[in-house]
C-alpha cells in the first residue's frame, strides 16, 4: 500500500480581492499543495501563520494593519517554522534587500504569473531563495549603494517616507497612506534624519538630493 504524499500547506494573504484570488488559483492548481487559510490583511494573515503553521506563507508588502514586512519579521523574531514569500507590486531594490536581510525565501513582482508563484512556492518549500528577474538587478544596486561610504542605507520604509516628505506630505498624511501610527512614521523619520546628518524634513530633502537618494 503507498503510503500518503505529503503536500505543502500554504496561506495566502493580500487586501486586494482579485490579486488575492489569483494567488488561490496558482495554489489550488498544484496537487502537492493545501491552501490552510487566506487573509485579507496582515494581522490576519499572522495570526493564522501562528495557529496553523504553515510550511509557506504568500504575502502582499502593502497590506493594512500590518504590511508584508512587519508580519515577516513577526515570524523571524518567533522562529516560527514558515517560510515567507512577499509580493509587491513595484519593483524596489531597496524593499528587495530588506526583506532578504529579515529572511523572506522569496520576493516576486505582482504581475508574476500562477506558474511562477506556485514555483516559487514549490521552491520556497524546500528552502530556496526566489528572486524575481526584475529584481535582481535593483537588489544588486541596492547591495552596491549600501556599501558606498557616501549613500546612507535607507530601508525599503525610509526610501518611501522621504519620497512622501519629498512631496510635502505631513507625517499624519503619510501614516493614513501607509497604514501606520503617526508614531511610527516620526521613528522613521527620526531614523531617516540621522542617517542623512539633518534635523528637519527640509534639509532632508535637500541632503537627498545632493547624495542623489532623491530624483
Amino acid at each position: 500500500m503507498s503510503g500518503s504524499v505529503t503536500r505543502v500547506r500554504v496561506v495566502v494573504a493580500d487586501d486586494h480581492p482579485l490579486f488575492r484570488e489569483a494567488m488561490i488559483r496558482a495554489i489550488k492548481q498544484r496537487p502537492d499543495f493545501e491552501l490552510v487559510a487566506q487573509a485579507a490583511d496582515g494581522v490576519q494573515a499572522l495570526a493564522v501563520i501562528r495557529e496553523l503553521l504553515p510550511d509557506v506563507a504568500v504575502l502582499d508588502v502593502k497590506m493594512p494593519g500590518l504590511d508584508g514586512l512587519r508580519v515577516l519579521n513577526a515570524v523571524q523574531r518567533e522562529a516560527l517554522p514558515t517560510r515567507v514569500i512577499l509580493l509587491s507590486a513595484f519593483v524596489d531594490g531597496a524593499m528587495a534587500f530588506e526583506a532578504i536581510a529579515l529572511g523572506a525565501t522569496a520576493f516576486l513582482s505582482k504581475d508574476a504569473d500562477q506558474r511562477q508563484i506556485a514555483d516559487a512556492v514549490s521552491a520556497a518549500s524546500r528552502g530556496e531563495t526566489v528572486l524575481a528577474p526584475e529584481i535582481q538587478s535593483g537588489l544588486a544596486q541596492e547591495i552596491r549603494l549600501r556599501g558606498s561610504p557616501h549613500r546612507p542605507g535607507l530601508s525599503a520604509r525610509e526610501r518611501e517616507i522621504l519620497g512622501h516628505i519629498a512631496a510635502g506630505r505631513s507625517a499624519p498624511e503619510i501614516a493614513k497612506l501607509l497604514f501606520l501610527s503617526p508614531a511610527t512614521v516620526k521613528s522613521h523619520l527620526g531614523a531617516l534624519y540621522q542617517k542623512l546628518g539633518v534635523s528637519e524634513r527640509a534639509a532632508a530633502v535637500a541632503e537627498a538630493m545632493r547624495r542623489g537618494l532623491l530624483e
